[in-house]
């Protein structure tokens, strides 16, 4: 079962958010999926890990940032301009506002006793980071195939991007062409200390686990290397799932798990169920 709900940010956006496994609310433990970039709460992926999770004892909540690009239609890219001023912070600001509503009761009551765990896939890993390693709410945080950096792009794209004031991408699922406002790039360079995603590991000592599959072509998996030499080993926990890429061969529309993300829930079933038992 899931639930529906509309959530208004503090500066008045709207995100959509759907929980599953609500019946876990009270005395359950919580996790947070993070969409990445071109990424959505009901992509390939989505609705089946949090149905995974539920049927585990979890409470799950899955959400869209307000400017990720999807509107009232959950799967297609109708908010484009939105899209276009989309920034990192924002996102950070997002993900804390949820953690909070969480927290707050904003879904139901819940138990202090219960933990909290983020799960964030690619760009959503590096926005996960960025909040968990500031949060006190967080008690565990998993990322997959997640960047381990938000300075993405060449000298000649910010020259480009400077000079007209957005960069245009192709989506190549949707063959849309998405535009990147000159604020995302303003954004991190204002923020760039926030947005350093090693000194957050550096702060974050808390159960930390990388998944990444070894022939990602959208981020190699040299980056998960990166985030285990930032993180804490003491708490950090690296698996490099061989033969697959960055939505482990899962695709959109969801046609059904495979053998890799079969792997990847269930090492992050298995981190999430030690690290809680522990704290």
């Amino acid at each position: 079962m899931s639930q529906n709900y509309t959530y208004q940010t503090s500066v008045g956006f709207k995100i959509h958010i759907t929980t599953f496994g609500n019946s876990n609310l009270e005395n359950g433990n919580c996790l947070i999926f993070v969409h990445g970039f071109k990424g959505f709460k009901d992509w390939g992926f989505g609705p089946y890990l949090a149905e995974y999770f539920a049927q585990k004892k979890y409470f799950i909540i899955t959400f869209n940032f307000s400017h990720n690009g999807i509107g009232e239609n959950f799967t297609e890219f109708t908010e484009l301009e939105k899209f276009a001023q989309n920034t990192y912070t924002r996102e950070v600001n997002e993900l804390n506002q949820i953690i909070s509503a969480y927290k707050n009761g904003f879904f139901g009551k819940v138990n202090w006793k219960n933990k909290l765990g983020i799960v964030g896939h690619s760009r959503g890993g590096a926005i996960s980071i960025i909040e968990s390693s500031k949060n006190i709410n967080v008690n565990a945080l998993a990322v997959w195939a997640s960047i381990s950096n938000f300075d993405r792009f060449t000298v000649k794209q910010k020259e480009e991007w400077k000079s007209r004031g957005f960069l245009e991408i192709l989506n190549m699922r949707t063959k849309q062409k998405m535009k990147l406002n000159i604020t995302l790039n303003e954004d991190f360079e204002k923020n760039s200390e926030l947005l350093n995603i090693e000194n957050a590991l550096e702060k974050f000592h808390k159960p930390f686990l990388i998944i990444h599959g070894d022939q990602d072509l959208a981020v190699p998996v040299k980056e998960a290397n990166l985030l285990y030499e930032f993180s804490d080993k003491k708490y950090t926990q690296l698996e490099i799932i061989h033969g697959t890429g960055h939505t482990f061969d899962v695709k959109h529309p969801f046609e059904g798990s495979t053998k890799a993300f079969d792997t990847v829930i269930e090492k992050t079933l298995q981190f999430f169920n030690s690290s809680f038992s522990e704290n």
